[in-house]
């Protein structure tokens, strides 16, 4: 990539007129995806990408600034323009460069970018024809698929050095139904800090199918009951609730802000006894994995929510630096043209010891989440709505006829002290997390978790 001597004179011009702390975010970037509709490929894109990141951190303020030009004079020309909106004294640096060792490691089997092209192709037109093999009712199926292999160099002015290759593979499968003037979908994605080997462990024809299925399946689907009652949502719904109704509001930027629910709230209890929610970017092979973060922070797992008690928030240098204290290494940027910011990574509630057909047995009435659409969610006071893409009855404790068009709406912190049944199952889910105009993979958990109540089809008057 850059010579480290290079990085060094780079990194002092962007401190000689003053500034704190200075890193510089190298990126060399590889994608394909590919896009099938109407069972025909309508597209097959690949592309390569390069450029540099460069940050002055002066007491509260923030200069960025990047470039596609990474010979030498580039980047030296990048930290002149600034070295401008540095404030304070300059400073005579030396800098002892070190890479921290990763949390873990992996090796990748199967390159996506030694992968032939047709062999990508003919893995989704596998998955189309899976899908609309399933039920003639399958009007509409659209397959995705996504590689990327990515090279980082980060360097800063504390002397962290790193040099990482990050290799990420996913499929997406939407399957659309109709009946009639019934219309229903079914979503299914598979992902993984992998190579092509992810397909002998995932396979495409399941993955279809499931989605098809679901679509098929909630065509024959009761309309959802509205009013309050207990919500079991199965372990694989995927963590979506806790991500966005809890997840983000741990978020050290937010929290800093006052804008989190969770503010200013450590060691106080947020949550019930049950419950204990994780970041781990040291999980191998998730979606959301990181053997350092983008900042050069070795990936780790932090204990955000222990037994209910409110531990710790997710931080990357900027918001560490404000409380004098280490990143947790959650400083992630979608490239090089972006700041770096807290962000999630693999986040998830513990699974807990009880049997999940246990919890079914023990609620008398109520609905199975068995996956969760889209919903939105504020994260100043946790209020959330989220559609149900997926849903059962439970009646005397057994499962019984699905249900369709629910939606869960609620508040999430006072859900995470209600839960009052814990699986110990987990199953996890991918998704592309959005904030600040930044997108960045991540993947999210639960184990199966029953709710007392929650208002399910729209909102009630109590």
């Amino acid at each position: 990539m850059v010579d480290r001597k290079d990085l060094e004179e780079v990194l002092k011009i962007a401190m000689r007129k003053g500034g704190d702390f200075a890193d510089i975010f190298i990126e060399r970037r590889k994608t394909t995806s590919i896009g099938l509709e109407a069972d025909k490929i309508e597209r097959v894109n690949s592309g390569l990408e390069a450029g540099a990141g460069l940050r002055v951190i002066s007491g509260d303020h923030t200069a960025y600034a990047y470039t596609n030009d990474l010979s030498r004079e580039g980047l030296e020309q990048l930290a002149k323009v600034v070295s401008k909106a540095a404030r304070g004294q300059a400073r005579d640096l030396t800098i002892d460069f070190r890479q921290p060792k990763p949390n873990w490691d992996i090796e990748i089997e199967k390159m996506p970018d030694k992968v032939d092209i047709e062999d990508k192709v003919e893995l989704v037109k596998t998955a189309n024809e899976a899908a609309r093999a399933v039920d003639t009712r399958v009007k509409q199926v659209t397959v995705g698929y996504g590689d990327v292999y990515q090279r980082v160099t980060i360097a800063n002015t504390e002397g962290v050095f790193v040099e990482d290759e990050r290799v990420r593979t996913r499929l997406a499968i939407n399957a659309v139904a109709a009946q009639g003037d019934i219309i229903q979908t079914g979503y299914e994605a598979a992902g993984g800090y992998r190579g092509f080997e992810l397909f002998r462990e995932i396979s495409a024809e399941d993955l279809a199918s499931s989605a098809a299925k679901r679509a098929v399946l909630m065509l024959q689907a009761k309309p959802a009951p509205a009013g309050k009652m207990p919500v079991v949502m199965a372990g694989e719904a995927g963590g979506t609730m806790i991500h966005e109704a809890c997840g983000h509001g741990l978020e050290a930027d937010l929290v800093q802000k006052k804008l989190s629910v969770y503010a200013n709230r450590k060691g106080e209890k947020v949550a019930s006894e049950q419950v204990t929610v994780v970041d781990d970017a040291s999980l191998p092979g998730k979606y959301g994995s990181l053997r350092y973060d983008d900042e050069g922070t070795p990936g780790q797992r932090t204990v955000l929510i222990e037994n209910g008690i409110l531990k710790e928030y997710m931080y990357d240098k900027l918001t560490a630096r404000k409380e004098k204290r280490d990143s947790t290494g959650n400083g992630r940027r979608e490239s090089y043209q972006d700041r770096p910011i807290p962000r999630m990574t693999n986040t998830f509630i513990a699974p807990g010891k009880m049997d999940p057909e246990d919890i079914i047995r023990e609620t008398k009435k109520g609905l199975l989440v068995k996956k969760m659409g889209g919903g939105q969610v504020n994260t100043t006071n946790g209020d959330f709505v989220f559609d149900v893409a997926e849903g059962y009855l439970i009646e005397e404790g057994e499962i019984t006829v699905p249900v369709r068009g629910a939606t869960l709406t609620g508040n999430g912190p006072r859900v995470l002290q209600i839960v009052d049944m814990v699986g110990k199952d987990l199953g996890f889910a991918i998704g592309t997390c959005g904030k600040d105009g930044q997108g960045v993979p991540v993947s999210d958990a639960q184990p199966t978790i029953r709710i007392p109540e929650l208002i399910v089809g729209g909102i009630l008057d109590d």
